[in-house]
């Protein structure tokens, strides 16, 4: 579809909007501390509720290696009391998926696993007495399928399947890389009672919605703005701030929409790493270059957005937040260098490093720049060639220019890459496209109460 649309420009010359939010490979990390009747209840939820057909479905349970063999006998015990039937029965749990294809798929999936010569278990209530009953509908009984290493799951299968890995504490780290690897990040599950894990993996997992001490599924309109990154989707997060004002034009010399949605007020927060956009913008007044001067001053605000986190509306004895985090190495495509010091502008403004084309001139100009800003710049000798992990594009040119980079990177394989393109000589950076939506949902009465409820009096 995005190949599809690379070809046509709006009658701006601006690229055509696709927003899209497909599945995951969604993991949840559970550690020693964590209270296995808990665990085990939200996996139940998140793994097999709908028969597994939720985009934000468990796929992957990792458990601390410590803590594994108990939880896994708890779970198997939950999936044999679990009722599998037609749904028009209140006492069902699991009903079938949604047709034979479906099904067949996901068979498939479980024969290979076993010839592999993974471990499969399977169950659910009174599986001989409804066996006659299951021939008649496509029918998959809940599954639990360990394997050695997350890199053994290479595809989300959409259905009523569990995968199970072990990881050992020290290798935490190591764990939240792999599942950054799959390239995938809809929804994330953390279960822990210690608070520096629980940051320690929501701050380094490239997942869109997080939740922490809970199921993860069911997303509430208001409450959870949905949406993910990577394969998992384009954003703006449905529900969330940025939505609408992505399906609007601002008319020029106008604040954009998403800068009122998202509160953009006229100071920049001093943090160590915007400290490279202060001197930009020194250097472009010493060096005379006004138009990068005034450009970057009308950027300056939006430094004070980034990583800000944002209380949302919830129930009592639950925390929801929302959070913008810088999207990494942004290529920057422009014929004229103060294009391209816009765009530099802007990406220091919102906390993101640029990754420019390797040529002479481009090389001269960053070695001109004071030496913190030149530490935000990386050069890339062919972009062209999908060779570096690329967040995004920002390009200043004219509407062939712009067709040909957006059909370029929609030859690429992995994650729709969004591309900013701006006319030559325009202030106008859609600088809300620079960022990743992270909302975190966390489960205050799991890890001894909501201490706020102590400050409610009459």
């Amino acid at each position: 579809m995005q190949r599809t649309l690379a070809e046509r420009l709006d009658a701006h010359g601006q690229p055509a909007v696709l927003i899209a939010e497909t599945g995951g490979m969604n993991a949840m990390i559970v550690d020693s501390s964590a209270l296995t009747e808990q665990v085990v209840s939200d996996v139940m939820a998140s793994a097999f509720d709908s028969a597994g057909q939720r985009c934000s479905a468990l796929r992957l349970l990792c458990l601390q290696e410590d803590i594994a063999e108990a939880t896994l006998n708890m779970l198997r015990g939950a999936m044999a009391q679990f009722r599998v039937g037609n749904p028009d029965s209140l006492a069902t749990d699991c009903g079938p998926v949604i047709d034979d294809e479906a099904r067949e798929r996901i068979e498939q999936h479980i024969h290979l696993m076993q010839a592999e010569g993974h471990s499969v278990f399977q169950a659910a209530f009174g599986a001989q007495a409804c066996l006659a009953s299951w021939r008649h509908g496509t029918f998959v009984l809940p599954t639990l399928i360990e394997l050695d290493q997350v890199a053994s799951l290479q595809q989300e299968i959409f259905g009523p399947v569990l995968h199970v890995v072990r990881y050992a504490r020290e290798g935490l780290d190591t764990l939240i890389e792999e599942i950054n690897a799959l390239g995938y990040g809809l929804t994330l599950g953390v279960h822990s009672r210690i608070d520096e894990t629980i940051s320690r993996i929501t701050q380094r997992a490239h997942v869109g919605n997080q939740y922490v001490n809970r199921n993860m599924v069911g997303a509430v309109v208001g409450v959870q703005p949905f949406g993910g990154e990577g394969l998992s989707g384009t954003g703006p997060k449905a529900g969330g701030p940025l939505y609408l004002p992505r399906l609007q034009r601002t008319p020029p010399g106008q604040p954009s929409a998403a800068s009122n949605a998202l509160g953009v007020n006229a100071t920049l927060a001093t943090t160590p790493e915007r400290a490279g956009f202060a001197l930009l913008v020194d250097w472009a007044q010493q060096q005379g270059r006004l138009a990068v001067f005034e450009a970057a001053q009308s950027y300056r605000a939006w430094g004070a957005v980034s990583g800000v986190i944002r209380p949302l509306p919830g129930p009592t004895g639950e925390r929801n937040t929302y959070m913008l985090t810088p999207r990494d190495n942004v290529l920057c495509l422009a014929q004229e260098s103060d294009d391209i010091l816009r765009q530099l502008a802007a990406l220091l403004a919102v906390g993101s490093n640029a990754l420019w084309p390797d040529s002479a001139a481009l090389r001269e100009l960053a070695g001109s720049l004071p030496l913190e800003v030149q530490r935000r710049i990386r050069f890339t000798p062919e972009w062209q060639q999908e060779s570096e992990h690329i967040g995004a594009v920002i390009c200043h040119g004219e509407s062939d220019m712009l067709r040909e980079v957006n059909q370029r990177i929609t030859q690429w394989t992995g994650a729709i890459i969004p591309l900013l393109g701006c006319e030559p000589g325009s202030d106008t950076i859609p600088l809300e496209r620079l960022w990743h939506e992270r909302v975190l949902s966390v489960n205050t009465a799991a890890a001894g109460g909501n201490a706020s409820l102590l400050m409610i009096t009459e």
